[in-house]
């Protein structure tokens, strides 16, 4: 294998020697090869097992003819919609049109099509008829089966139906295609491949079903009825372990889909092979006059040192993608991986991240998850930590203690997530001393997401009383090493299960501790979660529950508005806010109120206008935040900066 990219035009198959590629990958990100991108890995690897491999990144998929580039392949297709869905590239939470595309060159939108993975087979049926093509990447794996769709509205088909492909790769797929690659290349038919694990395919019914089977339903009940919805749900997410899952089957007029149980995670050895391939580490050069990649620049000085996540939170996607069984790469895997960043032109001394899904998880929740796979029936850190819990962060440490002591490494930072019940539950405070002493920068983003135990029950998050515990020793250590560091806590509006009363809880909370958000992230029903469900069906799909969801728009924005109750343009939905809650001792000037009295127009009319003050029209009420001064908690207040600026990344 050189030292390049793979091929993206027809010119350079032929400077290769090649007749046509065994494989095209069809992306609807840009083409960046660096191992924080699905395709990059996967195009990586079947590239090392002797596959030839053509890159056809964003095609023009207003007609077939873009899809004609390499020719028809000698095995197959392969589609991915990108990193991250394409309507949630495409839509914010409010269902409006992003200017921008993180993924694409320039941040340009408008290079992939909505519902990308449906639109790319189209259109490579159009032009080749019956070539396999296999489906990858985070939306098919997510739209694998029936699913609730936020953007219509509706309970649409598992997207293998709808986009006519053969096959459907869910997971993280480097054994899965590797295992399809290495069949197809030995002739067998694409319809004849049935027992893969990874995979879903579409068969008659009738069929011999390779695996034993949990449970069957029918598309036609799941559309229509809310409880089998849910229902079907959480027999899905129960049996997402390659040790204890069973196959799953969907009917659809005469034919059925089959989901076989999941493929085993990559243990260390292999991951550490997978992170050794020959990656450039940045976009494709041809980007360069279009003004770069932007998602590179998050990932291009950072480290992934682990996979899947036992966390559990129920609005996330990584237990129905990535799995809950952790993995991780070696030390000296990921030492190799730094000294490469390190040898980089334009390194400067500061690796960014060394995480992943959860930065400080290395091992599986438990030996026991080794045996007998993950439990099915309760969380491994929610409501509380299991008593099977291992939480050890020595290795963690040693990992970062041995990249800070490179030649050229000036600083090893922790970006990514860290999960600070799992680090509380940890005898031993090393860990947290050394993250407080040397990892931090400036401060430090967690997640406890909101304050009510009703809503933190349906996310899946332990109790507000941990995240203050540990906000607490996280101040009195930074106090210990003289230092002026901050908490920067994630918070979400309108999760189901959160009334307007527990919106009012958390304004109450946040004035109490003097901290005003400036971002705050509404919910997103996005495809392959717990809390979608809850959001469509009024049901948790793990216990059967009902649950209050705010589906109406005005009341999401009064949610939302408490949340940010110091802004001023946000004191009407304040004051409408309290008063249906019956709490109008919360409108006024004292100490504990949330906001001021409207002003009549007598009084307005009175007070003296000021050059350059905002009216209602103007085009800066909305500016960036950047403009805005936000105030910080009392315990984390700058002597010289009392409006100190929070930041948080959505």
């Amino acid at each position: 294998m050189s030292n390049r990219f793979l091929p993206v035009t027809a010119q350079e198959i032929k400077e290769l020697g090649w007749d046509r590629p065994d494989f095209v990958y069809v992306c609807g990100d840009a083409y960046v090869d660096h191992p924080s991108f699905g395709a990059a890995i996967i195009t990586r690897v079947l590239e090392a097992a002797g596959f030839r491999v053509a890159f056809l990144a964003q095609p023009d998929y207003k007609s077939c003819d873009d899809f004609k580039r390499f020719g028809k392949p000698r095995l197959a297709f392969l589609v991915s919609a990108g990193n991250i869905d394409s309507m949630v590239a495409h839509y914010t939470a409010a269902k409006k049109k992003r200017s921008s595309d993180y993924y694409s060159p320039g941040g340009k939108a408008g290079k992939r099509p909505d519902r990308a993975t449906i639109v790319y087979c189209n259109r490579i049926r159009e032009a080749y008829g019956d070539v396999p093509i296999i489906l990858g990447g985070l939306e098919a794996s997510l739209r694998r089966f029936a699913h609730y769709d936020y953007w219509s509205d509706s309970i649409r088909r598992s997207v293998l139906v709808d986009s006519r492909a053969d096959i459907l790769t869910y997971g993280m797929g480097e054994n899965i295609l590797l295992r399809i690659a290495e069949l197809l290349d030995r002739g067998v038919p694409v319809k004849k491949i049935r027992d893969v694990r990874g995979t879903v395919y579409l068969c008659s019914e009738g069929e011999k079903v390779h695996y034993p089977v949990a449970a069957e339903f029918d598309y036609d009940v799941l559309k229509t009825d809310k409880k089998k919805y849910a229902e079907a749900f959480g027999i899905q997410y129960k049996n997402q372990d390659s040790i204890n899952g069973k196959a799953i089957i969907e009917h659809y007029d005469g034919k059925i889909l089959v989901q076989n149980p999941p493929m085993p995670p990559l243990e260390r050895e292999e991951l550490d092979r997978v992170y050794a391939l020959p990656y450039m580490r940045t976009y494709h050069p041809s980007y360069e006059a279009e003004g770069r990649v932007p998602a590179i620049e998050e990932v291009r000085f950072s480290l992934t040192h682990n996979r899947g996540c036992f966390g559990g939170c129920n609005f996330c996607a990584l237990a129905f993608h990535q799995g809950r069984t952790v993995r991780s790469r070696s030390i000296e895997s990921v030492v190799a991986e730094a000294k490469k960043i390190t040898e980089m032109p334009d390194f400067k001394g500061y690796i960014h991240d060394v995480g992943g899904p959860t930065a400080n998880f290395r091992y599986p929740a438990c030996e026991k998850q080794l045996r007998d796979g993950v439990c099915s029936a309760r969380k491994c850190l929610a409501p509380t930590p299991c008593k099977n819990l291992v939480a050890d962060h020595s290795e963690y440490i040693k990992l970062i203690e041995s990249i800070e002591s490179l030649p050229k490494v000036k600083k090893v930072f922790i970006r990514s997530g860290i999960r600070f019940d799992y680090l509380l539950a940890d005898p031993d405070d090393s860990f947290f001393k050394k993250l407080v002493r040397d990892n931090v920068s400036g401060q430090l983003k967690v997640a406890p997401e909101h304050c009510s135990s009703a809503v933190l029950r349906c996310m899946g998050k332990p109790e507000f009383s941990v995240y203050e515990k540990f906000r607490k020793r996280y101040f009195e250590l930074t106090k210990s090493i003289g230092k002026e560091q901050y908490l920067v806590p994630y918070l979400m509006s309108s999760h189901p299960g959160s009334t307007l009363a527990d919106a009012l809880e958390l304004a109450i909370c946040l004035k109490r501790d003097h901290y005003a958000p400036e971002q705050v992230q509404d919910y997103y029903p996005t495809p392959g979660t717990a809390s979608t469900v809850m959001f469509y069906t009024g049901i948790d799909p793990l216990t059967m529950k009902k649950v209050y969801v705010a589906t109406d728009y005005h009341e999401k924005q009064l949610q939302r508005a408490l949340l940010q109750y110091n802004r001023p343009q946000n004191a009407p939905l304040v004051r409408e806010a309290l008063i249906k809650l019956g709490r109008e001792d919360l409108i006024g000037f004292g100490p504990e109120c949330l906001v001021r009295p409207e002003r009549t127009a007598q009084e307005q009319k009175k007070s003296p206008s000021r050059k350059g003050q905002q009216t209602k029209g103007s085009k800066n009420q909305t500016s960036p935040s950047k403009n805005k001064r936000t105030a910080v908690p009392k315990d984390t207040r700058k002597p010289s900066d009392k409006n100190n600026r929070q930041r948080r990344k959505k």
